[in-house]
């Protein structure tokens, strides 16, 4: 039978686990709240680009941009997909779904090399056969439009020279803080029906055929909004993906706290068993000696 010592010293370290836990609890639904509110106040303007793209290519019908169809590509493009995972652990299967996810699309894809984002994602992908081109890392804080504009940059140019084919991007979408699951979404070349359904998911209503006059022309002014809706899809994902963290370690951290206190719970009644069987142990001896005193 363990001692009280030892008994103490574990339900010592239980609590003081139990501390870092609901502190990491707290610090993500923090950075949750901040991370959704941060979205919300962005998505207008990428949206409005959005319409804007849509109505020039609904306007014009066949719009030769570079942007639709790579006219560098050259014998030997790859297929790129850009991973989105997380600067640290402890949040639960997060992680590994996206994995997952991103290993289906690499067996699906012709020649396909990899752009991680996240410390946990380039640890895990180093052991496998795919490339790795690039890594960006953010330390785990809330992604920036710079950071956006970072990676957008480097897409965009390794398309238009033709080194990419098709760009994918594998991240976390947040339906509800119960349900996160791995979304894959083609980022180039693109799609008028894409355009447009980005739109609807937006909560925009339906684009019809509006006619605009554009100049210096309709490719030119197309082109010139091409990155900026591109980086709304990388910045809209970074931070869908940085949220569903947070929510993923909430969850994770609210049943490491569970199992705490319950483990806590069971070793306070141990504890106070061996504490009753010792007093009571004590009690008899003194007794016990009391009635050879009395003899």
């Amino acid at each position: 039978m363990a001692n009280l010592r030892d008994v103490r010293l574990r339900m010592r370290a239980i609590k003081q686990t139990l501390q870092v836990t609901k502190a990491m609890n707290l610090i993500s639904t923090a950075k949750l709240r901040k991370g959704r509110r941060v979205l919300e106040d962005t998505e207008p303007f990428f949206t409005r680009i959005q319409k804007s793209m849509y109505d020039i290519v609904s306007g014009t019908g066949v719009l030769e941009s570079e942007f639709f169809h790579n006219t560098e590509e050259v014998t030997g493009s790859q297929s790129a997909v850009v991973v989105v995972t997380s600067d640290k652990g402890l949040a639960g299967g997060y992680n590994a779904n996206i994995f997952r996810q991103a290993l289906r699309l690499c067996q699906d894809l012709s020649k396909p090399v990899l752009i991680l984002i996240g410390a946990i994602g380039y640890r895990y992908f180093a052991h496998t056969p795919y490339a790795i081109l690039e890594n960006f890392s953010f330390k785990s804080q809330l992604p920036t439009m710079e950071d956006a504009q970072e990676i957008t940059n480097y897409i965009i140019s390794q398309y238009v020279w033709g080194i990419f084919k098709e760009v994918h991007i594998v991240y976390t979408h947040m339906y509800s803080t119960v349900k996160l699951l791995p979304r894959t979404r083609q980022i180039l070349p693109l799609h008028e029906e894409k355009i447009q359904e980005d739109i609807a998911q937006s909560g925009g209503q339906k684009r019809v055929h509006i006619p605009f006059e554009y100049i210096p022309s309709e490719t030119a002014v197309f082109d010139a909004l091409v990155p900026f809706y591109i980086k709304g899809i990388i910045y809209g994902s970074l931070v869908e993906a940085y949220v569903s963290e947070q929510s993923a370690r909430m969850a994770a951290m609210e049943e490491a706290s569970k199992n705490a206190q319950e483990m806590l719970g069971s070793l306070q009644i141990y504890y106070n068993r061996v504490r009753q069987a010792s007093i009571t142990q004590e009690v008899t001896e003194i007794i016990s000696g009391s009635a050879v005193l009395l003899e």
